[in-house]
């Protein structure tokens, strides 16, 4: 069954995706998988990214007319304001594509249950709103006609009473949340509706009730790449888009090369453009790609820098000097004046939020295997700094970071210990000092550039031979174009813009407590960090805000520590 709810390409990878739940108006959908897709879509080029998650092709998701999107009504499970009646959809409705109350006069519009049912797995179903009132109540009559009362106290689940004209003692919601509330009913159903019911899994977890609109209900696993040259130019593009012309070596000839070369608004030379089917003729597709040797290669071109030759490269990055202002630790600042980010949706999880590709937690977008992914693509600007990585080396390893380190660690192992994972992945001190340095610098990029901090995001370079940080427009929109942030980079802007970042979010109006906390943020995962200072809106940092701790940067007055900060000596 389909349906003509309204979304932008965007939030189809990052709100409403696969699997997702999807509002509108008074109903909800489910985004049903990439089986149901119209393959047709337009090709979004970006190879790094498409080999790293081993397809052949990215594909924005249809848009602009009706019925692009498949989507399923999910929960099934729907209430009628009116007469309180509670059942499936085709129970009370009698039409699957009607969801109005066919047992009362006015019709009025059925409204979907509070609570569906998850598991770690990804597995989803309706909430067994029968079991829950009859399950252990003997004496029951045979005639079931159910509704759900609201006692207009509050809100809370208790608020909301079963009742059932078959006899059983009315029952309330309080408690279906619990984590073991839903143990007696059984193991997970293992569904997955988002593919189709013909296509669920054995399961052994127990599943957990939660609210429909709560945010662990479904995680998007999304990649993103930076189109880096010589894969950024517009040649290359061309080449990608019209492979299937250029596969075959006997059919490339001079004459095609020229008549190509000669068309109006070419940008390429015939001899660019057999230079650059050679060079995707003797790239080697199978070879493994990652996430990490993708930071790295970006990594690499936004040092190496690259000016804007007049060929409609989607990079420009251009050096700056380093102004004597700045502290020692950076060693380079450049200015992107123009980037292309291409962010690709491989899988979801529910109520952990797991993105390895190998997790069993990770469901899948298809029930067969498909050669391409769902991406987008956003155009815009930025500022890069890099920084000496043996000399934050050096600084990692002073008691006082260890010490840092080693409560976050902590943190790791508890949180790993509770989803069930066998270890935490080790803490990178480096990387949360220079993660929380980002957050200081979106917020004073977002006063002294005037853009939204939403409209900023971060992208970090951090392992044992790469230190940097790159902030730009993350939005669509025009704000992405208008060079306010990439201007940030200028020689003088950029020290003034380092030194009253670091100046002003050096003190909290949390203070004391902030600076001094050993715990805080999801799973205690941040130490000194709260949203009256380095917190960012969820949609700017990599990292789901957590993994922060601003005393890395200033030290703590605890201990006489406030020497031992990164920028404790540059902030004297």
């Amino acid at each position: 069954m389909t349906a003509n709810p309204k979304a932008r390409r965007t939030q189809l990878l990052s709100t409403y995706g696969i699997g997702g739940l999807f509002p509108s108006e008074t109903t909800s959908f489910m985004i049903a998988g990439l089986d149901e897709w119209k393959a047709e879509s337009p090709l979004v080029s970006e190879p790094r990214l498409a080999r790293s998650l081993r397809v052949s092709q990215l594909k924005s998701p249809p848009a602009g007319t009706n019925r692009d999107v498949p989507v399923i009504r999910f929960p099934e499970v729907q209430i009628c304001p009116s007469c309180r009646k509670i059942g499936k959809i085709i129970n009370l409705s009698r039409d699957w594509n009607i969801a109005k109350c066919a047992k009362c006069e006015a019709k009025p519009d059925l409204t979907p249950f509070r609570l569906v049912v998850i598991c770690r797995k990804g597995h989803i179903k309706d909430f067994p709103f029968f079991e829950w009132l009859h399950k252990g109540s003997p004496g029951a009559g045979p005639d079931h006609e159910m509704r759900l009362k609201t006692l207009g106290k509050t809100s809370s689940l208790a608020d909301l009473v079963l009742e059932c004209i078959c006899g059983v003692q009315p029952k309330s919601l309080d408690g279906a949340t619990n984590l073991k509330a839903l143990a007696p009913f059984g193991k997970c159903s293992g569904a997955r509706p988002w593919l189709g019911p013909e296509y669920g899994q054995d399961c052994a977890e127990i599943p957990q009730a939660v609210q429909r609109g709560a945010s662990n209900v479904w995680f998007p696993a999304v990649r993103s790449a930076i189109s880096i040259p010589p894969h950024s130019e517009a040649v290359a593009k061309f080449v990608l888009k019209n492979w299937s012309f250029f596969e075959d070596p006997e059919a490339v000839n001079p004459k095609l090369l020229e008549n190509l070369a000669s068309k109006p608004g070419a940008k390429f030379t015939v001899e660019g453009l057999a230079a650059e089917i050679d060079r995707q003729r003797g790239e080697d597709s199978g070879a493994e790609l990652d996430e990490e040797a993708l930071r790295r290669q970006e990594f690499e071109a936004l040092l190496a820098g690259f000016e804007d030759d007049g060929k409609s490269s989607d990079f420009v990055c251009l050096p700056q000097d380093l102004d004597a202002d700045l502290p020692q630790s950076v060693t380079a600042v450049r200015k992107v004046t123009r980037l292309r980010e291409v962010r690709a949706i491989y899988g979801f999880s529910r109520l952990d939020g797991t993105t390895e590709q190998s997790s069993d937690a990770l469901c899948s977008l298809s029930h067969s295997q498909k050669n391409w992914l769902p991406a987008i693509e956003v155009i815009g600007e930025g500022v890069f700094v890099a920084f000496d990585r043996d000399e934050l080396r050096n600084w990692a390893d002073r008691p006082f970071a260890q010490t840092r380190r080693a409560l976050l660690q902590e943190a790791a192992q508890r949180r790993a210990k509770e989803f069930g994972r066998d270890e935490a992945p080790l803490v990178d001190i480096v990387k949360v000092a220079l993660h929380t340095l980002s957050h200081v610098l979106i917020d004073q990029f977002s006063l002294d550039a005037g853009y939204p901090a939403a409209a900023l995001r971060e992208r970090l370079f951090v392992d044992e031979n790469m230190a940097g940080v790159l902030i730009y427009t993350a939005s669509s929109d025009s704000a992405g174009s208008l060079g306010g942030v990439a201007s940030q980079a200028d020689s003088e802007r950029f020290s003034g813009a380092l030194r009253e970042g670091l100046t002003r979010l050096s003190w909290c109006s949390a203070d004391p407590v902030c600076i001094e906390a050993t715990g805080s943020g999801v799973d205690a995962l941040n130490l000194a960090a709260c949203h009256a200072c380095v917190l960012v809106p969820e949609t700017s940092c990599e990292l789901n805000n957590v993994f922060l701790d601003r005393a890395l940067l200033f030290g703590t007055p605890v201990s006489d520590h406030e020497s031992e900060g990164l920028f404790s000596d540059y902030l004297k």
